[in-house]
């Protein structure tokens, strides 16, 4: 990294695949692995305070060019207008010899024929105008997951990318069982062209037969249980999920149920209805039939308390302090 790149970068979206991939491409050029460790820092704003961040982006890199610090959740620590202050003032004078990342979840407000918005950090957002004055230094980066209506061209696409075909009606198929999650997408792509030994384009059939609308059933089944207080029946159902699905998949699926739930709410909250639902997170009318009768069995504080809950074993998780399957159990116990 040369210093005449930015020394700020703002990734907002809601695809964590991309996102994740594009971290580990910064990890990547920080150069020998052996000393990578000590130029990278990971923060998280649930946990980590702004004066941690300071120490962390003002500390001088070790045989290397610049630090690398990855701050995710930054706007859980700076609430009000005198914390914002305080956060861009330190903004202003980070060292050029650090790179930082802020990686907010943020989500797309899909219109066709309408350029992309956000959800939170839209032009008027205080981080947004400030990243507008301090010029290059600072990039935006958008990572959004496609809309429902343009999962099947992505489909097509990435198999493609991958050495094989899709016919458009199988993608559509794809499509209409995973969403628009495109971690989900790629592995199920990859699944099927193996499936078709990359020798002929993948059909509806194919789409039927290995990658079911089921698991995604019983997540709606299971949510319907957690929101009823009917724990034995959700237990139940998770541990029909895990016998059919990776674990980590089904934790993933579990993540975005209860993600688009929260964000259901809050439109459903601020006068909103099942089309507003559908095209503000881009998502298949039967999904949204389904978010939104789910959504109304939820409060907005109780849908957050769950959300942060699966962001903490998330992390338990990846730091390896809770296996994966332990950690769903204790999701549907404690939820």
């Amino acid at each position: 990294m040369s210093y005449t790149q930015p020394t700020i970068l703002i990734l907002r979206g809601n695809d964590e695949h991309a996102v994740k991939a594009y971290l580990q491409s910064l990890i990547d050029q920080l150069g020998d692995p052996a000393i990578t460790e000590l130029n990278l820092t990971r923060l998280d704003g649930l946990q980590a305070s702004i004066e941690e961040l300071s120490n962390a982006t003002n500390a001088i890199p070790f045989l290397a060019a610049r630090r690398l610090v990855i701050f995710t959740h930054p706007l859980e620590r700076v609430r009000d207008s005198q914390a914002q202050e305080r956060f861009k003032m330190m903004l202003d004078s980070l060292p050029e010899t650090t790179l930082l990342v802020l990686v907010i979840d943020d989500q797309p407000k899909y219109q066709k024929g309408v350029p992309l918005q956000w959800s939170l950090l839209n032009p008027k957002h205080w981080l947004i105008q400030w990243a507008k004055q301090a010029g290059e230094r600072v990039q935006v980066l958008d990572f959004a997951l496609p809309p429902s209506f343009e999962m099947p061209a992505w489909i097509q696409k990435q198999a493609r990318q991958m050495g094989g075909q899709f016919t458009r009606s199988a993608a559509e198929a794809l499509a209409s069982h995973i969403g628009s999650d495109t971690r989900l997408a790629s592995l199920e792509i990859e699944k099927l062209l193996m499936y078709v030994d990359f020798k002929r384009p993948v059909e509806v059939e194919d789409v039927e037969l290995l990658t079911a609308a089921q698991g995604q059933a019983s997540i709606f089944d299971m949510t319907d249980a957690l929101a009823q207080g009917n724990l034995p029946t959700a237990q139940r159902l998770l541990r029909r999920l895990l016998e059919d699905e990776d674990a980590f998949r089904v934790f993933g699926m579990v993540v975005r149920q209860f993600r688009l739930l929260l964000l259901a709410r809050e439109i459903l909250d601020e006068g909103g209805n099942q089309e507003t639902i559908q095209q503000e997170l881009g998502l298949h009318p039967y999904t949204a039939q389904k978010l939104t009768l789910q959504a109304k069995r939820f409060t907005i504080a109780q849908l957050e308390a769950i959300y942060r809950r699966l962001l903490a074993l998330d992390e338990a998780i990846k730091t390896g302090q809770m296996p994966i399957e332990l950690a769903l159990e204790m999701f549907v116990v404690e939820k």
